[in-house]
């Protein structure tokens, strides 16, 4: 079935075409959910509602570009509707109090996999920001209007993610990753 079968059976309300979407898809979007919320159980939770917008206003999706893409937008704002409920995103830390990561050449030498692992280990705040602004390419405007805060809440944010991901990564917390000397 093609994606234009299923988008169309989705749009009958088609439950083949609505579980072959799921099929489809359900591993991708649980992998953005998860770098999200940290935990399994809630990372599957905002999925299931994810997909339940998804299902329910998928006539809102023009056609205009990728569908792939504007499922991961539904993902993202489902994550962060579940993030705005349990966690505080108010933590106000002026930019000019940060420490200015210096430029870190490990990071080349790093997989994928381990990126992932290091980003699971950070605060929410931080791996929440981290994502929005190098995963999604939102600026910092845009994170600022989604989680409720501050540009320079945002932009604090990012600086202390990448700042405390380079602590780990010198510092050996993460397994598997060798240190550049």
């Amino acid at each position: 079935m093609t994606e234009q079968d299923l988008i169309a059976g989705c749009k009958k309300e088609n439950r083949v075409a609505q579980k072959a979407l799921y099929d489809r898809y359900s591993a991708l979007m649980f992998s953005i959910c998860l770098r999200y919320v940290k935990n399994y159980t809630d990372a599957e939770d905002v999925m299931i509602e994810g997909f339940y917008k998804i299902m329910s206003k998928i006539d809102q999706y023009s056609g205009q570009g990728s569908f792939e893409g504007w499922m991961r937008r539904v993902m993202v704002n489902e994550a962060l509707m579940f993030l705005r409920k349990n966690h505080n995103f108010r933590l106000t830390v002026e930019i000019d109090q940060t420490d200015r990561p210096t430029v870190a050449t490990i990071e080349d030498e790093l997989a994928a996999r381990d990126i992932l692992a290091l980003l699971d280990r950070l605060p929410t705040g931080y791996r929440t920001v981290f994502n929005l602004y190098v995963l999604e390419g939102l600026k910092h405007r845009e994170i600022a209007e989604e989680l409720g805060i501050s540009i320079n809440t945002s932009k604090s944010q990012l600086i202390l993610a990448k700042k405390r991901l380079q602590e780990m990564i010198l510092f050996k917390e993460s397994p598997g990753v060798k240190r550049m000397e």
